[in-house]
């Protein structure tokens, strides 16, 4: 079973400040969360080995610093997600998300959060675009 980093996920009270600052690294954006009203509230930007840093809009930062959660890029959900069950871990069942992705969750021993993701052929990772979300900062 393969395994990779997908992505990290942390929060930004200045989307377009934190865009900048890795826009000079070369981490272009691949695209965007927009909630009901077309406000953005998020991003992906883009590594060349299709790995992201997530970024979430807040209105104040939790703690600075603070990553929400981090992804872990799966060749199998369900053989993943069967692993886990076999190993006592309590993991979520398998949804298709807003960005085209499988995914199943779960928390490590250290209560950190972690998304297990497995791309289809639409997944908005691989071909961009713009992925509606509910969600206000």
């Amino acid at each position: 079973m393969g395994v990779r980093l997908a992505h990290i996920c942390f929060e930004s009270d200045d989307l377009d400040k934190t865009e900048a600052f890795y826009d000079i690294l070369g981490v272009k954006r691949r695209f965007e969360f927009r909630n009901a009203e077309d406000e953005l509230v998020g991003y992906y930007l883009a590594f060349d080995n299709q790995t992201y840093i997530e970024v979430i809009k807040t209105r104040q930062l939790s703690k600075p610093g603070l990553v929400r959660h981090f992804a872990i890029e799966v060749d199998s959900v369900d053989e993943t997600y069967q692993l886990l069950i076999n190993g006592g871990v309590e993991v979520t069942e398998k949804k298709l998300a807003g960005d085209n992705t499988w995914m199943i969750t779960c928390h490590d021993p250290n209560g950190i959060f972690i998304e297990l993701q497995e791309y289809t052929n639409e997944s908005m990772q691989l071909v961009g675009g713009r992925c509606e979300v509910d969600y206000q900062p």
